[in-house]
C-alpha cells in the first residue's frame, strides 16, 4: 500500500471512529497469563485505536507502511501499559504482532507482551494503562481504550470479566500454592464483577456529554417531582429495553444512524423546550423520551458489545444488570441537582407570576445552549 492510501486509509478509520462522538473509546481484550517466572499479555486492540493513536501522535516520523504501522502501535503500547509486581515496575518487551486479515475498522491487531519477574513469583500483581488519554476529541473529553481482562494463573481457576480502564487499574493476587490436579474451571466473582461495571456505567455517563445534555433538557422542562419521575422512569425502560436486547444480540442498529439519533434526540428536546414549552408535559413528552431512549440504549450497548463477547450468561446478566444501575446512577448525578437546584431557586420569588417567569426563563436559556451542542454533535455525527 502506498503511503498516500495508506493516509487516506487512516483519516478514514479516524472518522469512522469519529462516530462514536461523545464516547470516543476504543474497546479490546485482554488475556493475562501468570507464570512463576513471568506474567504475559494478549492484547487485542482494536484497528480504531491503531488509527487514532497514529493520526494524534505528535514528535515522531508517521508510518510510511502498513508493515511500519502495526509494530508501531506495539511499542506505544507497550509504553503505556505499566505492569508491575509487589509494587515494582517490570520491564516489557512485544514478543509478537498479528496483523488484521484486511484494513477493516471492525477488526482487531493482537500482540503478544512478556514481562519478566526479576525474583521470586509475586504476591500482587497491578496493570495500569493510559492510552489514548494524551488525546483531546473535543476539550475536555479525551479519547481512552478499555479493556476485558480473563486471568490465567498456573493450577488456579480462570477469573472472567475484569475491567482495565485509565480510571480503574486492576489489581490481581497471585496464589502460589500447590496446583490443583486438571484444569483449572472459570471463575467468576459475582461481586467484583458487579462493582466494576456499576462502576463503569457511572463513569460511562459522566463522561458522555450527549446523554447529560438529553436528561438536562428533559429536566429543565419538568416543572414537578411527578414529572420528573414519569419523564425519567420512560427513559429508563427504554434505555435499558434496548442495551439488554443489543446486548445479547438480538437487536443492534450501526453507530451511523444510533450516534445522529442520539444527537437529534438532544436537539429536538431543547427546540421543543424552547418554541412549545407547552407540549413538554404529558404523554407526548413520556412518548419522546421513551422513543430517543431506545436509542440511547443502543448507545450504551456499543461500549459492552466486544467486552462481553464470549462470556458466560451468568456474568452477561450480572454485568447489564450492574452497567444499567451505574448509568442510572450516573443520570440522577445531574438529574436530581439540576432540578431541586432550579425548584430551590423558584422558591426565593415571593410570588407566582415570578416564580413562573424564572422557570421559563432557565428553561428558554439552558435549552438554547443545549440545543447548540447538540447541533455541534449531530453535524459531527453526520459527516461520515
Amino acid at each position: 500500500m502506498t503511503v498516500r492510501a495508506l493516509r487516506a486509509w487512516l483519516c478514514g478509520g479516524w472518522l469512522l471512529s469519529a462516530t462514536a462522538l461523545a464516547h470516543p473509546v476504543a474497546q479490546g481484550s485482554l488475556e493475562v497469563r501468570i507464570a512463576r517466572d513471568h506474567v504475559a499479555l494478549r492484547a487485542r486492540v482494536s484497528v480504531e485505536e491503531v488509527f487514532v493513536e497514529s493520526s494524534l501522535a505528535k514528535g515522531r516520523p508517521p508510518a510510511a507502511t502498513l508493515d511500519e504501522l502495526w509494530p508501531q502501535h506495539g511499542a506505544y503500547l507497550l509504553a503505556h501499559l505499566a505492569v508491575s509486581a509487589d509494587g515494582a515496575p517490570l520491564a516489557g518487551r512485544v514478543v509478537s504482532v498479528a496483523p488484521p486479515a484486511s484494513p477493516a475498522a471492525s477488526q482487531f491487531v493482537v500482540y503478544e507482551l512478556d514481562y519478566a519477574f526479576p525474583t521470586a513469583p509475586p504476591a500482587r500483581l497491578a496493570l495500569h494503562q493510559d492510552l489514548l488519554n494524551e488525546f483531546d476529541f473535543a476539550p475536555g473529553n479525551k479519547w481512552e481504550a478499555t479493556f476485558v481482562v480473563r486471568v490465567e494463573q498456573e493450577g488456579q481457576p480462570a477469573q472472567e470479566a475484569l475491567l482495565l480502564t485509565a480510571r480503574q487499574p486492576l489489581e490481581i493476587a497471585c496464589d502460589w500454592n500447590a496446583p490443583t490436579a486438571g484444569s483449572a474451571p472459570r471463575e467468576i466473582d459475582r461481586r467484583r464483577l458487579t462493582f466494576d461495571y456499576l462502576r463503569h456505567g457511572v463513569l460511562h455517563i459522566l463522561a458522555g456529554w450527549d446523554h447529560l445534555l438529553f436528561m438536562a433538557a428533559l429536566v429543565l422542562a419538568a416543572v414537578t417531582f411527578g414529572d420528573l419521575i414519569k419523564v425519567v422512569t420512560a427513559f429508563t425502560l427504554a434505555h435499558t429495553l434496548t442495551l439488554t436486547l443489543s446486548v445479547l444480540d438480538l437487536v443492534r442498529l450501526p453507530s451511523r444512524v444510533v450516534e445522529p439519533m442520539i444527537a437529534m434526540s438532544i436537539v429536538f428536546v431543547a427546540v421543543q423546550n424552547l418554541f412549545w414549552p407547552q407540549r413538554t408535559r404529558g404523554w407526548g413528552r413520556l412518548l419522546i423520551a421513551f422513543g430517543f431512549g431506545l436509542f440511547h440504549g443502543l448507545g450504551f450497548a456499543g461500549g459492552l458489545l466486544e467486552a462481553m463477547q464470549g462470556l458466560p450468561g451468568v456474568a452477561i446478566g450480572i454485568a447489564i444488570a450492574a452497567f444499567s444501575l451505574g448509568v442510572e446512577i450516573g443520570h440522577q448525578a445531574v438529574v436530581l441537582p439540576v432540578f431541586f437546584g432550579l425548584r430551590i431557586a423558584r422558591a426565593t420569588r415571593t410570588d407566582e407570576i415570578a416564580r413562573q417567569r424564572l422557570s421559563l426563563s432557565a428553561m428558554r436559556f439552558g435549552s438554547a445552549a443545549i440545543s447548540v451542542a447538540g447541533m455541534f454533535y449531530l453535524l459531527a455525527a453526520l459527516r461520515n
